[in-house]
């Protein structure tokens, strides 16, 4: 018998326990070679904070952003969640990040829900969140 949690109870989980994940934003810029194959970091303002490929979306800005915003073609469950009005926060991304198609079926309730992200970062997750947070644009 196995037992899956609704994503909510999950990301609260995650953010009563953040304190306990090493949250490393330098480990997380060394850790975002990885990610640097599909995705950059450019400003609004064309300063690269990071360059990459252009198969992932921009993560400039990524944390506090709707899920699925911006200009980039995101596949149907991705932008089902955001349209729910959900918000990257470190946590949800680090879950994300963690394994993208089991964290889409559980913000889906779909278990067909699929992700165009196939890489997986089992570890140093939180670092690449905190990482992200670190060169996002001041609160808007």
């Amino acid at each position: 018998m196995t037992f899956r949690a609704p994503l909510s109870v999950l990301a609260t989980l995650l953010s009563l326990c953040a304190p306990a994940f090493a949250q490393d934003a330098a480990k997380g810029e060394a850790e975002f070679r990885k990610c640097k194959a599909c995705h950059a970091i450019i400003a609004p303002d064309g300063t690269a904070i990071q360059t990459g490929g252009k198969t992932g979306p921009n993560l400039y800005g990524v944390i506090g952003r709707t899920v699925a915003s911006g200009d980039f073609n995101y596949g149907d469950s991705l932008k089902s969640v955001g349209e729910a009005g959900t918000k990257w926060d470190e946590a949800l991304l680090a879950a994300y990040i963690a394994d993208p198609a089991a964290w889409l079926k559980d913000a889906t309730g779909d278990a067909g829900a699929k992700s165009k992200m196939t890489f997986k970062l089992a570890r140093g997750g939180a670092d690449v969140a905190a990482y992200l947070a670190s060169v996002a644009p001041a609160s808007e």
